[in-house]
């Protein structure tokens, strides 16, 4: 397939296959129609104009679909862009398929759900654990298929699983630190906080929201999820109402989507945890980009700022 798109320096004339993430319509300054296409491939993604777009342009380069592009890669007020040169639609000549542009966790599903299980398995609260399992087999294919996100942070294929390994790793190195902190909470909670992104995401390809999604929200998705595996299972007490809450509180305030602030100690650390692996995600991949001695293109979940690359990093 070649190197990818963001493989690519300012100033370069790519020819290269790209899948349509997203396209959105807008008027330009002369009243003509114009489409933003988020296109991509295993790298990453990459933001272009097709100027004067007709009805036809619209359903050709909707998302889902391959592209084939020729063009050139700028400088736009300090992010990248391409600007296109000629784009069509690919025909059954073109060798390439969806599954050839889609980034993807750098880890296996199957080691993934195997250290998920080993947390779980590590559970000493039948009633946490029990419920954890239950959800956890309940949405499993699609745990371990969708993004995190739609953008900003972990915005690939089995995203949202490598967010909570990654989550989880944070969590035991924590608690030694910390023995206070009740594991079982604290795992749960991870495993749990995002789990309802499965039915507020479409999928793992050119992700949007549900109708569940833009009218209820992961957070509350799950809450009622965590509700009906209760039932299911005959689970009462407590443990109930702290899982929900840590699902609740995880966003931290109410400016960020949070319901309730975390009020238990667990809830606490939950939200750091999660600001933290999702700010790393977008650090490294904003980074990796960028040449020792530059800085990055503003991040916009960042307060859109430029991180630098001091020169002595390799």
């Amino acid at each position: 397939m070649g190197k990818g798109i963001l493989n690519y320096q300012f100033g370069d004339t790519v020819e290269i296959y790209l899948l349509v993430k997203s396209a959105t319509k807008a008027i330009a300054s002369n009243g003509k129609p114009f489409l933003t296409l988020m296109l991509q491939d295993k790298s990453g993604e990459i933001e272009a104009k097709l100027w004067d777009a007709t009805v036809d342009d619209e359903s050709a380069y909707a998302p889902e679909k391959i592209v084939h592009v020729v063009g050139d890669v700028n400088n736009y007020r300090g992010r990248t862009q391409l600007k296109i040169r000629t784009i069509r639609s690919t025909n059954e000549k073109d060798i390439v398929q969806v599954a050839d542009l889609l980034e993807v966790a750098p880890m296996k599903k199957e080691d993934m759900a195997e250290k998920v299980t080993q947390f779980i398995f590590d559970m000493k609260n039948s009633s946490i654990q029990r419920i954890t399992r239950h959800l956890l087999k309940k949405h499993h294919t699609a745990f371990f298929e969708f993004p995190a996100a739609t953008r900003n942070h972990h915005e690939f294929v089995s995203g949202l699983a490598y967010h909570v390994v990654s989550m989880l790793d944070l969590a035991k190195s924590i608690s030694t630190l910390y023995p206070s902190l009740d594991t079982d909470l604290l795992y749960a909670g991870v495993i749990l906080h995002d789990l309802g992104k499965v039915i507020e995401l479409s999928g793992p390809v050119s992700t949007s929201y549900t109708v569940e999604g833009n009218l209820l929200g992961h957070i509350t998705i799950m809450i009622n999820e965590i509700g009906k595996a209760a039932e299911e299972l005959g689970i009462a007490g407590e443990e109930v109402t702290i899982l929900q809450h840590l699902v609740l509180s995880h966003h931290g305030k109410a400016e960020w989507g949070s319901p309730k602030p975390p009020m238990i100690k667990e809830g606490e650390i939950l939200h750091y945890i999660d600001n933290l692996d999702a700010k790393m995600n977008m650090l490294d991949r904003a980074l990796e980009r960028v040449k020792p001695g530059e800085f990055s293109e503003r991040i916009f979940a960042l307060e859109n700022r430029n991180f630098y690359k001091p020169t002595f990093h390799k």
